[in-house]
């Protein structure tokens, strides 16, 4: 519920409560109480209710090989050390705050597609025309099951459950909901095991799985807040482009964390 419609119904009910105890008190009448009470209890339900409506987070990709602070194979431009601490303080502070936080994972077979290394006289962002012309781009290994550059460059402390995507070797994944074939990760049944409406959205990589994820969840139905500078993306025009795509398709682009207005969001 909105806060404008939240304040208004809140407003009705106490004014009602108070218009039904002051005749209670007035006329001596416990009918008058009753019916305070009878105003006063959906009132605090639904505060109680609402109160408990909380948006979750989702981490997308925050991975070794995603970083320039782990060396990884398809590092991100800002992915240093000091980017990894903010978005570990950050994701801190939702725990913190009884948010439910997931993150997403690329967990690639060795033979995946999407490599250059599985693709004869092919380099790294090379493309190649898959199925019904869907055109690939090719990558460098990453994000291998299993290996360290797969592992999370963020405190698994943190994390209350890890989404993993893109392990079937004939598709790639960039959404954290679904591969390029549209098989379904788990991603939206836990938030729906977590009653979530509403998701903040940050990671790796801002112009690729970020957007994918953003652009699904907006698709799905929920309101996404998207902070920017807990983002890295492959390339700055790509990414501020992304940006602009995933704002006007609806998403809240929040560019530097305000911690107080995501908790309302």
């Amino acid at each position: 519920m909105d806060s404008p419609l939240l304040f208004a119904v809140g407003l009705s009910l106490f004014f009602g409560t108070l218009s039904a105890a002051i005749a209670a008190n007035k006329n001596r009448s416990k009918y008058g109480w009753f019916f305070a009470g009878v105003l006063l209890g959906p009132f605090g339900l639904l505060v109680a209710v609402l109160r408990r409506i909380k948006p979750v987070v989702v981490v997308v990709d925050v991975q070794a090989d995603f970083t320039s602070a782990h060396n990884g194979t398809l590092a991100t431009s800002g992915s240093d050390e000091s980017y990894l601490k903010t978005v570990s303080s950050a994701t801190r502070a939702f725990k913190d705050a009884g948010l439910t936080v997931f993150a997403t994972q690329d967990w690639h077979p060795a033979n995946h597609m999407s490599f250059a290394d599985n693709h004869p006289d092919k380099k790294p962002f090379d493309t190649i025309e898959i199925s019904d012309g869907w055109i690939q781009t090719l990558w460098p290994v990453h994000c291998v099951q299993d290996t360290d550059g797969a592992a999370l460059a963020i405190e698994p402390g943190i994390i209350s459950d890890v989404i993993r995507k893109g392990q079937d070797p004939q598709f790639d994944s960039y959404s954290g909901f679904r591969d390029d074939g549209g098989v379904k990760t788990l991603l939206r049944e836990k938030l729906t095991e977590a009653g979530a409406k509403s998701l903040i959205i940050y990671g790796i990589a801002t112009d690729y799985c970020v957007k994918a994820t953003v652009l699904d969840a907006l698709q799905l139905g929920y309101k996404v807040c998207l902070v920017t500078d807990l983002c890295r993306g492959v390339s700055e025009d790509t990414s501020l482009s992304a940006i602009t795509e995933m704002a006007e398709k609806g998403a809240f682009i929040m560019q530097s964390l305000d911690l107080k207005k995501a908790l309302r969001f």
